[in-house]
């Protein structure tokens, strides 16, 4: 179910959903999200076996018909992106809403907004959903904006932390070839982490 069934749900859309009820959804968008990864995946290692099969080819026949299907299977793979994209914003919201909820009560002592949502940001949200263009990490700048999340109500879910970034720096240099070992990449990557969680506790 996408965002905009929930919005066109007048029994339950989705701002009204209970926090066990969000939690559902979310469980469900996640497995979807899994399969749509698993399809990814497959298609890559399935493009790579007809990429060398077609550099060792010397029949121009055959290499034509291989790289028809390497065209397909791209097409495929671009379409099966476009749905995990779709698929990861969703999941976003409706896991932010699902923390907002729980916090709602506390945000009712404080007087402020935080869990709130209303219609219009759904249409707002969903319109951000289904454009193509608004990547993952450009609609959680765009959600947190909407759901007016402060730092301190949901620290360290606004985006990768430092020591996320960290992990991302040890595969970029995998990818780079400046480090091979995948047994020392690891290690380098918990190190890091292990660093970045214990500096606050020493400040």
């Amino acid at each position: 179910m996408s965002l905009l069934d929930w919005l066109t749900r007048k029994d339950k859309p989705l701002s009204k959903m209970t926090r066990s009820e969000l939690r559902r959804q979310e469980l469900l968008l996640e497995k979807e999200r899994t399969q749509l990864l698993n399809r990814i995946q497959k298609l890559a290692t399935v493009k790579q076996e007809i990429f060398e099969k077609g550099s060792v080819e010397k029949t121009p026949e055959v290499r034509r018909v291989l790289a028809q299907e390497f065209e397909m299977k791209t097409s495929e793979q671009l379409m099966v992106s476009r749905q995990l994209n779709i698929r990861s914003k969703e999941m976003m919201t409706v896991s932010r809403l699902r923390m907002l909820r729980e916090n709602v009560e506390r945000a009712k002592l404080h007087g402020n907004r935080l869990g709130l949502i209303g219609e219009k940001d759904i249409v707002r949200l969903s319109k951000l959903i289904e454009n193509d263009a608004i990547t993952a990490e450009m609609y959680q700048q765009r959600l947190d904006e909407v759901l007016a999340i402060g730092a301190g109500a949901d620290e360290g879910a606004t985006g990768l932390s430092e020591a996320g970034q960290s992990v991302m720096k040890v595969w970029d240099q995998m990818d780079t070839g400046l480090i091979r070992d995948k047994a020392e990449a690891f290690d380098e990557a918990d190190r890091r982490v292990r660093e970045q969680q214990r500096a606050p506790a020493e400040d």
